[in-house]
């Protein structure tokens, strides 16, 4: 026999060869269990057995723990963030709930004239007549000395008075809006809960106390009158306080003098023109977001006019009586809207006027200085 042969009781033991030549296909016990497959045992190869080897279950291995683990932390991360949305749909702590702007309540008043009304050039009218002291256009409207409140800066009412004086000029002495029908200038500075409304009071004017486009607005009928000056003398006050920790309310007080004439086709006479007087008594109320963007809420609004007669519809525009004209029928005792303090007309007033002021105003005061009745 040729080679390397082995004695029938086994090989000899403590063999050095022979330890080197099998050290390579000697298994421990580790790797025979973690083998995927076994052979079948003899008993089992007698069957008819198409494979002489069958698949085990495999152990895990190290990237298929690392699988888990990954889903696991999937898993947890979707729980934590589902149980933040339950207790944050459970929070014992109401939310805030925005303040909603409430409806205008305006009153407009016609004041009657005497007597015919007085007519003259437009210059001499407003240089001579009860508004001869007041300042022209938006100058008439001033601010009052700012200081900060208990839950305001004096940015903040500052900035809520410039809004204010914003909606007085867009509305009072805005040409395009007294005679030409614009209404955006107005509608602009309103808060989106009060839009409808005025919508309707400009679409269609109705006298109920909430849809009157007078008690937003001055403005009167193209086809009838036209400015005769655009210089618009202006009068009165502004003042504000808290109406609570969020909100800012401002009272404005003005009277504005205009001088109107017939809007009529060709050369105007030169004393055709004559006065009308608007005072308006305004409530303002702006809370931290109006004042941020620039917007407000008018709730309440009381306006005195003429010379009007008392039957006039003022609900869509007011309607002057010009120079020459007398009013149908009249009204109660006289009114005075160049006169300071709290409006005492109702549903009609007798236009009465105070003498005019002599000479300009002095200081920066002097605009917002009562007028006493002679």
């Amino acid at each position: 026999m040729t080679g390397r042969g082995e004695p029938p009781e086994g090989p000899p033991e403590n063999n050095p060869g022979w330890e080197d030549e099998y050290r390579s296909l000697v298994f421990d016990e580790s790797f025979v269990r973690a083998a995927r497959l076994q052979e079948f045992s003899a008993q089992e190869r007698m069957g008819d057995h198409a494979r002489a080897v069958r698949s085990l279950p495999g152990r895990p291995t190290a990237r298929r723990r690392c699988s888990r683990a990954g889903i696991a932390l999937v898993l947890l991360i979707v729980l934590a963030f589902a149980t933040a949305v339950y207790v944050g749909f459970r929070n014992p702590y109401p939310t805030p709930v925005g303040r909603r702007a409430e409806p205008l309540q305006s009153t407009v008043i016609p004041l009657a004239p005497q007597g015919p009304v007085p007519g003259g050039a437009a210059e001499s009218l407003l240089a001579d007549g009860p508004a001869a002291g007041h300042r022209t256009g938006a100058s008439g409207i001033n601010l009052p000395p700012v200081r900060r409140t208990k839950n305001f800066s004096d940015s903040q009412v500052t900035m809520a008075l410039t809004t204010v004086k914003d909606y007085l000029v867009g509305s009072s002495l805005d040409p395009d809006v007294l005679t030409a029908g614009v209404v955006r200038p107005v509608g602009r500075l309103l808060d989106p809960d009060q839009t409808a409304q005025f919508d309707r009071s400009v679409d269609a004017p109705a006298a109920d106390g909430e849809h009157s486009a007078t008690g937003w607005l001055v403005r009167f009928d193209p086809a009838e009158v036209e400015l005769a000056d655009t210089d618009v003398r202006v009068n009165g006050t502004l003042s504000y306080t808290e109406a609570g920790a969020d909100t800012l309310e401002v009272v404005s007080d003005h009277t504005f003098t205009y001088a109107l004439r017939p809007a009529v086709s060709g050369p105007h006479r030169a004393d055709g023109a004559s006065l009308f007087t608007v005072r308006r008594v305004l409530h303002f109320l702006l809370d931290r977001e109006d004042i941020r963007l620039h917007r407000l809420e008018v709730r309440s609004a009381y306006v005195q006019a003429g010379p009007q007669s008392c039957s006039a519809d003022t609900t869509g525009a007011l309607r002057p009586l010009l120079a020459g004209e007398r009013a149908d029928t009249s009204g109660p005792a006289g009114t005075d809207p160049y006169a300071t303090g709290v409006p005492a007309a109702t549903l009609c007033g007798t236009l009465g006027v105070s003498s005019p002021t002599q000479g300009p105003p002095r200081g920066p005061d002097a605009a917002r200085s009562p007028r006493s009745r002679p």
